[in-house]
């Protein structure tokens, strides 16, 4: 592989997100990315993981500022919402195009 090729290859990978790396992480701003927000229990749900884990991915990914978080009661019930931000979003598009691009290169 040509020089080139690897220095192109290499500042793709440095255009992915490392928040964006861990599953759980991506997944939640992939699934938030097409609802306007989603409840805690049904990303527990469709990520299929544990109340600690997705707890922890939640709050790394709210430190980052890429989810905002609403919490209300329903039937009296605490219920907490979260959505993507801008931010989020915006992290979210830039590591789906460099990964795209790795997949073409």
């Amino acid at each position: 592989m040509p020089a080139t090729d690897s220095e192109s290859i290499k500042a793709t990978l440095n255009r992915l997100s490392t928040i964006l790396g861990h599953r759980a992480r991506l997944g939640i701003c992939v699934l938030l990315a097409r609802h306007t927000a989603l409840s805690f229990s049904r990303l527990k749900e469709l990520l299929e993981e544990t109340d600690g884990s997705l707890g922890a991915q939640l709050r790394k990914l709210e430190e980052e500022e890429f989810i905002s978080v609403k919490k209300q009661f329903v039937n009296r019930k605490p219920v907490t919402w979260y959505s993507l931000t801008e931010a989020g979003r915006v992290c979210l598009e830039k590591h789906l195009d460099a990964l795209e691009q790795l997949l073409r290169e």
